[in-house]
């Protein structure tokens, strides 16, 4: 794992810096309004509403957690049950996760102990951490993993940006994704480059842009055909 730093960002949550990349896991402008604006509010949210039945979450770059945590809680309160999976191939230890002070600013303190469940959870099998809320944790590469056919909801595809983890970012990684969302499923992420879009496109993707988060003016997302 590279060494990282811990950085306050805007709204008063925290983020962590890599010097040899030169890049924050989120948002300067906002970790915490980043996370609820991006993959909750834009992605969870619709597959919540259409929900008949369990939702199926893929999160692309596991990182602090923030993101499993907010849909641990969202899932929680909605009393709505959420399959988990993430993929990480660079997993940070408790000892820098914990230093993020993430009960500052979380909605509901009750819940706060799931943040180091989160991540004392054993790998490669799924952790029922609440009646609502189960995590499969992958550790690895997205591109060797092998994923179901048109299982995901929602896809949080949080990857470093395109100039710093360019292997991400390709044609065939969005093919892959899209073969493992189900029809009607959505793919959403903070960025709204071209290039990106291009490649969603080239995957078969149907690519909207929408209104982003503070700092940001748009984001990007893409829905299997369906």
């Amino acid at each position: 794992m590279p060494h990282v730093e811990v950085r306050a960002t805007a709204d008063g949550s925290s983020t962590l810096f890599v010097p040899a990349l030169n890049e924050h896991y989120h948002s300067t402008h906002g970790a915490l309004q980043e996370a609820r604006h991006v993959y909750l509010a834009a992605g969870l949210e619709h597959a919540l509403a259409a929900a008949t039945e369990p939702v199926w979450v893929l999160e692309i770059g596991f990182g602090t957690g923030l993101n499993a945590l907010l849909t641990l809680e969202r899932a929680t309160t909605a009393g709505q049950p959420v399959f988990y999976d993430t993929i990480e191939k660079y997993p940070l230890p408790w000892s820098v996760v914990g230093q993020l002070g993430t009960e500052n600013y979380f909605h509901h303190p009750e819940l706060l102990d799931y943040q180091q469940q989160l991540h004392a959870s054993t790998w490669g099998r799924p952790v029922a951490l609440t009646p609502q809320f189960v995590l499969l944790k992958l550790a690895g590469e997205l591109q060797t993993t092998l994923l179901p056919n048109d299982t995901y909801h929602v896809i949080y595809f949080d990857a470093f940006a395109p100039e710093k983890q360019p292997d991400m970012w390709t044609d065939e990684v969005f093919r892959q994704l899209y073969a493992a969302t189900a029809p009607g499923g959505c793919l959403v992420s903070y960025c709204a480059k071209g290039s990106f879009k291009r490649s969603l496109l080239a995957a078969g993707w149907l690519v909207e842009k929408i209104p982003g988060p503070p700092g940001k003016r748009e984001m990007t997302r893409a829905w299997k055909r369906g």
